[in-house]
Order: structure tokens, then C-alpha cells, then sequence
């Protein structure tokens, strides 16, 4: 009986043997064939990134405006910028305050106040408006002056030739048919922009940067105006001055105004989860495309100082 017993325990402790000899066997092979590889430190830790950006440089209005002062140089006598960072407390302004005569910037304001009462209900842009002799307005940009008297618009055929192609004559006919001078001074009134002027057409950079701000954070209008009015805005026929030499994946909604030694364009940047204002007013320019060439420069400066950099 003892020996039955003691070859019993021999067994079983062979057989264990052999379990643990195949389980050795295998994970030998395992290793072998696919050894354990430890990761090296990676060169950059991401976990590091947000601790990096504390020791970026903060964006210094000073500096921006040195460096646009020295871009500018003696080439403009009279002039306004304004840039304001939409998502920080970032502002740079030079003579931001200062009204200039708005020429093309104050049909802003007219449109703004469009969508404003069409968020009302007080705007049919179906409505059919039809030309008369006496609405041409023969000066500036524009097609419709050219088209017969008598032809027809919808409103917002209006609306979009107003803001994309800066049509006077379209401008003219949403203000005088659909929208009066004192009801856009009104609307201009009561959003708190002090330096404007619409029947003598006057503005200031700090009143656009206000007013695009409101457009942007929909206090004009519900969401579907809104995108549809900064639709208007962003495919503009006239892209030489504040997008010209930005990526192409940028967003520019913006407007450009030119008069007699007036050369303007004035709108809101983005880019990614970047946002701001940036406004350039000029006037006794004598040379218009070295301007418009020079606004177009300065535009590039501020994105990649904001942007880039």
C-alpha cells in the first residue's frame, strides 16, 4: 500500500514537471521569436506641450505695432489699423479711433441692419425691385449701373451684389426701397457705434470692429442669416487687399471700400481655431495699387504674428 502510494506522488509530480517544462519550452520560443522591445524616451513628450506654451512669448501689441509702423514707413500720411483678437484680450491699434470718410465700408452697416429686420420678418429678399433712371448710381464699382431702366432684382439678388461685387447701384436701391438711410442710422445707434455716419458715409475702425463682432457672435441675426450674410462677405470679387497673401485655407470675411484717396478693407480672419478683427483705413493716397499692395503685406504681417509665430 505505502509503495502504491509513493509511485502514486512520483507521477504526479512527473507530470507536473512536464507541464511546466512545456509552459518554459513555449515562452523560450516566444521570446526568441518575438523578443520584447522596450520604447527608447521619445525626443518630445506631448504630455510637455501645454507646459511649453507657458513659456511661449506673449503676443506684445507694442511689438506688432513697431514692426507695421516700420513696414508703413513714410509711404502713408493718414491712415488707421486696428487688430483685435476675437478669442484673448490681444488689441493693436493705430489711429483706431479716427473717422475716415467709409466709402464702400459703410454698406456694412447697411446690410447689417437688412438682416437685422429681416430677423424681424420685416424683409421679403424674394421682393422684386425695379430700375429707375433716377436709382443709377454712375460712379465706382458695380454692374447694374449699365442695365437698362426698367430691369428687375430680387432683393436679394440686391444683397449680393452689394456685398460681393460692391454694386453702388444695388446699395443705393436697398437703402432707398427696402431700408431707409435713418433707420440703418438708427439700427448704427443702437449697436453703440458713435463714429458712424451713414447719410454723410463716415466711419471709424473701432465702429466696424464692433459691429463685425456682433455680426460673428450672432447678435444681428439667427444662425441661417448670419452664415448667409458672411457668405456674402467672404466671396468677394475683390480679394487684392486682406486675403491676397494669405494661405488659401484661410477665412476672410471682409469689405473693401475705395473713394477719392480712399483705399479700405476691413473684416474678420480664420484660421483653425484662430479669430480676429483687422481693419486698415487710408486717405490723400495718391498711388492705388502701391496701397493696395502695402494693405495686402500688412494684412500677411498680422497673421503670421498672431498665426504663425
Amino acid at each position: 500500500m505505502k509503495k502504491t502510494i509513493i509511485i502514486t506522488v512520483r507521477r504526479s509530480l512527473f507530470l507536473i514537471f512536464l507541464i511546466l517544462s512545456s509552459f518554459g519550452i513555449y515562452y523560450l520560443y516566444q521570446s526568441r521569436s518575438h523578443p520584447v522591445v522596450l520604447s527608447p524616451i521619445p525626443e518630445t513628450i506631448p504630455a510637455q506641450a501645454p507646459l511649453i506654451q507657458l513659456f511661449k512669448p506673449k503676443k506684445n501689441p507694442d511689438e506688432l505695432r513697431e514692426m507695421i509702423k516700420k513696414q508703413i514707413g513714410s509711404t502713408w500720411n493718414n491712415y488707421s489699423i486696428l487688430v483685435s483678437d476675437f478669442n484673448s484680450s490681444f488689441s493693436m491699434g493705430i489711429n483706431e479711433s479716427t473717422i475716415f470718410t467709409a466709402a464702400s465700408v459703410n454698406k456694412v452697416p447697411i446690410l447689417a441692419a437688412l438682416y437685422e429686420e429681416a430677423q424681424k420678418g420685416n424683409v421679403d429678399f424674394e421682393k422684386i425691385i425695379t430700375l429707375q433712371q433716377e436709382d443709377i448710381q454712375d460712379y465706382g464699382t458695380g454692374s447694374i449701373r449699365y442695365d437698362p431702366p426698367g430691369t428687375t432684382y430680387s432683393v436679394k439678388t440686391l444683397v449680393r451684389l452689394a456685398a460681393q461685387k460692391s454694386d453702388n447701384t444695388a446699395a443705393y436701391l436697398l437703402a432707398n426701397y427696402i431700408i431707409s438711410p435713418n433707420i440703418v442710422q438708427t439700427y448704427v445707434n443702437n449697436w453703440g457705434m458713435t463714429q458712424t455716419d451713414i447719410i454723410n458715409n463716415k466711419t471709424s475702425n473701432r465702429d466696424m470692429e464692433l459691429l463685425f463682432k456682433k455680426i460673428m457672435n450672432g447678435n444681428i441675426a439667427n444662425a441661417a442669416l448670419t452664415q448667409e450674410l458672411l457668405g456674402f462677405l467672404k466671396d468677394s470679387d475683390f480679394e487684392d487687399r486682406l486675403p491676397a497673401l494669405l494661405p488659401h485655407n484661410t477665412t476672410v470675411y471682409h469689405k473693401i471700400g475705395t473713394g477719392d484717396g480712399s483705399i479700405h478693407d476691413v473684416g474678420v480672419i480664420l484660421s483653425g481655431k484662430k479669430k480676429y478683427y483687422i481693419g486698415i483705413f487710408t486717405s490723400d493716397i495718391t498711388v492705388e495699387n502701391e496701397t493696395i499692395a502695402l494693405e495686402a503685406k500688412l494684412s500677411k504681417t498680422v497673421f503670421d504674428y498672431l498665426i504663425v509665430h
